[in-house]
């Protein structure tokens, strides 16, 4: 029969659990509405400047002297996978699904004869794949959006990211994280940064309406000129775009994980409430039950 007072030590214990899940509920769920409206802010800058560069790209196809950012090198030996994850735990399969997919992705590359680099932001990342792939990784940059996310953040990582393709070390960027679409919702994102491709996200009207002015486009400067100053800058932006998404898609799922503990903690305590309450009826069964016996007997 278990024991009264370590019944009530686990309740209080579950009661304190409960509190503090609760209130990083709370917590997340206030974050999640500023996240939010940033994600919200942020997507059309960045859709819009992916449409440019797509209608760019294509005008730029077939001639020489393009940038190897949107030709790309030649070659497809090596990648850049940057993975966005958290620097915290607490969010359910949040940063476990990213990882995942990243490893997935790895022993893809290395089942066809590739070699694979990782650049981490976040904590939870790092930890996660140097198990397996610690001599792949060749930075982790933590506390990011610490104290809010800001774009000067995204243009320093995506100031290194250019510094290394311009030095040679990789062919291919891919950038992973979880897109936002609902608190209980986010979708592992596999997107490629360099060279650049061209996502088709346009409405079919709008597709219509470029077809039909597109011999009206005039660019001045050269197509060439505002391809190099519009594509570094397209890798901070996509960057800091995916960053706002990983930290909008953490706070939903810390939100969801922490109202489920929330849940489960209360269900806990009913349970445990109900098992000390029938042994103290015990209890108290059995000492009368033993006092009438002594009455009796005398």
């Amino acid at each position: 029969m278990p024991n009264l007072k370590d019944l009530r030590i686990r309740i209080n214990s579950v009661k304190s659990t409960q509190k503090i899940t609760s209130a990083m509920k709370m917590v997340a769920a206030a974050k999640l509405r500023r996240a939010q409206d940033a994600v919200e802010a942020a997507r059309p800058y960045s859709e819009r400047m992916g449409r440019m560069l797509g209608s760019l790209s294509e005008s730029m196809a077939g001639r020489e002297g393009a940038s190897p950012m949107l030709a790309g090198t030649g070659s497809e030996q090596t990648h850049l996978l940057v993975v966005c994850t958290s620097d915290r735990g607490l969010c359910g399969g949040f940063n476990g699904n990213i990882v995942r997919a990243v490893r997935a992705a790895m022993h893809d590359l290395h089942a066809q004869g590739k070699t694979g680099k990782i650049l981490c932001i976040g904590r939870k990342a790092a930890d996660a794949l140097k198990r397996d792939f610690k001599a792949h990784i060749i930075e982790t940059h933590i506390g990011v959006g610490k104290r809010g996310l800001e774009f000067g953040e995204a243009h320093a990582i995506g100031r290194q990211v250019i510094g290394l393709f311009e030095d040679g070390q990789f062919d291919v960027c891919r950038i992973f994280f979880n897109r936002f679409k609902s608190a209980m919702t986010q979708v592992v994102t596999d997107q490629q940064l360099i060279p650049f491709v061209a996502e088709d996200s346009a409405p079919v009207q709008e597709h219509a309406q470029v077809a039909a002015l597109k011999a009206q486009f005039i660019f001045e400067p050269e197509e060439e000129d505002i391809l190099d100053a519009l594509l570094p800058r397209n890798i901070s932006v996509q960057i800091f775009q995916a960053l706002l998404e990983s930290n909008a898609s953490e706070q939903g799922a810390r939100m969801t994980a922490m109202d489920s503990a929330t849940r489960n903690a209360g269900d806990m305590i009913d349970a445990l409430t109900l098992t000390y309450n029938r042994t103290r009826q015990a209890f108290i069964t059995k000492e009368l039950i033993e006092i009438i016996s002594g009455a009796e007997a005398l």
